[in-house]
């Protein structure tokens, strides 16, 4: 028998309630959320924000568990590099000129029900 993978179907949806969740924080946290899931060529925005006269692009990450890391451990390298290429794609189509900063949340399903969340903001930096 193989390893057991949860389907496609179940992971979208986990991911969508983590984006949910993740813009309700925000919102709790003076972001406005202005868009959500921008596809660009080298990859997509989870969510884009207006925090005073700041873009903020945010990556959300869901786990249902720590078992293979942390949401946030999941942002490396890589992902920081197309998260900076979509931005820049983001900025020419909207005709962005100010300040882009960068935010990462972390979910990670509670045993009850929900989520515990954590907000890193400007991890690049």
């Amino acid at each position: 028998m193989g390893a057991v993978s949860r389907s496609r179907s179940s992971r979208v949806d986990l991911g969508k309630a983590g984006e949910k969740a993740a813009a309700d924080l925000l919102r709790k946290r003076g972001y406005e959320v202005v868009g959500a899931g921008f596809l660009a060529r080298r990859g997509e925005l989870d969510l884009v924000c207006r925090r005073g006269k700041e873009l903020v692009v945010v990556e959300v990450k869901t786990r249902t568990s720590d078992a293979f890391g942390t949401p946030l451990e999941a942002v490396g390298t890589r992902k920081r590099r197309a998260l900076m290429a979509a931005a820049a794609e983001y900025r020419a189509l909207a005709g962005w000129r100010g300040p882009i900063r960068y935010a990462v949340v972390g979910l990670t399903v509670k045993p009850g029900g929900g989520f515990t969340s954590e907000l890193i903001e400007d991890p690049f930096d």
